[in-house]
């Protein structure tokens, strides 16, 4: 029996290491380059809602991050301006684990499977065949007139009124859900125009909020954990299709969901599932490395198109000045709306 073609991996993020997983327990060769280091904290909303749990069962890891002590999200509620929803269900319910465990587990995992990850080392490479992109994000500084910047922070002592809870404002969305340990995760998206630079002391004064809103209220009296503290600027939210793009991208490398929709997570994991097989033929010499990666293109273009579409309109309703007021009144409390935004952003 020959030898199978090895696979490396530029990334090790959860597309990366999820991917990485699924091809060494099929017993193809595979080396993941991360230029950082686990465990660490990351931008992320850690929850995931969606598809993603499926694949993640049919990869043998759900029990795995239940183990850990994911716990699962079942209500959530929105606040926009001066308009708030009625607590709603979260159906199905959606899975919640810091990335500093969720990271931590799925390196171990690879290596156990003997994979080779290369912490703290940066690919040199060129884009050759059996070369997948699960990292190198694109920065984008400016995009029509603003600068995009994601903020995490975990706290204690925090009273929520559902198991997530999202709360808009003119210029940034920020998301609070539930995590294992009483904790909870505070992670936003903020918009500002070219020029505006923010201290790490600041993103924390930002991310709770301004006096006299709820989010605000909620966080007020929190005790912060400073180490869980992380920044990411220059996000591009543009939606980009795989079949547009050279070699094989997978997960943010391939293209970023709006956060507010709470799907990036699962994309990863779903992405990295839809690539396993046309990898495996690749590397056992049964497919072309062309052929594997328009197969892949295809699959991630049909799987994302139409969820990517609604998230980028419901992105652009986050900001508009119009549901701040009245409107924004009724569309949080219409449940055809939610239920339609739910299911067609997932």
């Amino acid at each position: 029996m020959s030898r199978s073609k090895p696979i490396t991996i530029i990334g090790g993020g959860l597309a990366g290491l999820t991917l990485g997983i699924a091809l060494r327990r099929l017993k193809i060769p595979v080396t993941i380059w991360e230029a950082g280091h686990y465990p660490r904290h990351r931008v992320c909303g850690e929850f995931i809602s969606g598809r993603g749990q499926g694949a993640l069962q049919r990869l043998n890891l759900l029990e795995e991050l239940m183990g850990a002590g994911a716990t699962l999200s079942r209500t959530a509620r929105f606040f926009l301006g001066r308009a708030k929803s009625p607590v709603r269900c979260v159906n199905p319910p959606a899975l919640c684990l810091s990335r500093f465990k969720m990271d931590q587990l799925l390196a171990k995992c690879f290596r156990e499977e003997g994979g080779d990850l290369r912490e703290n080392s940066r690919w040199q490479g060129q884009d050759a065949e059996g070369t997948v992109w699960t990292s190198g994000r694109r920065i984008q500084p400016v995009e029509n007139g603003w600068r995009w910047f994601g903020l995490k922070i975990h706290a204690r002592g925090v009273e929520l009124g559902a198991d997530l809870e999202m709360h808009a404002s003119r210029d940034s969305y920020v998301g609070l859900c539930r995590l294992p340990g009483g904790e909870v995760n505070v992670c936003g998206l903020f918009r500002s125009r070219p020029g505006t630079h923010a201290t790490a002391q600041a993103g924390k004064e930002w991310l709770k909020g301004n006096p006299a809103t709820v989010l605000h209220s909620r966080l007020k009296n929190a005790q912060l954990i400073d180490e869980s503290f992380c920044a990411v600027a220059g996000l591009p939210l543009r939606p980009h299709q795989a079949l547009e793009q050279e070699g094989c991208r997978l997960g943010d490398a391939l293209t970023m969901i709006p956060p507010v929709t709470g799907n990036g997570m699962s994309m990863a994991f779903e992405s990295a599932e839809l690539a396993r097989e046309p990898l495996a033929a690749y590397a056992r010499d049964e497919l072309s490395w062309e052929s594997a990666r328009q197969s892949i293109a295809r699959t991630c273009d049909k799987a994302f198109r139409r969820r990517l579409a609604w998230a980028k309109w419901l992105q652009w309703m986050m900001f508009a000045p119009a549901l701040q007021g009245g409107l924004g009144t009724w569309a949080l409390g219409s449940e055809r709306l939610w239920r339609l935004l739910f299911t067609r952003t997932r």
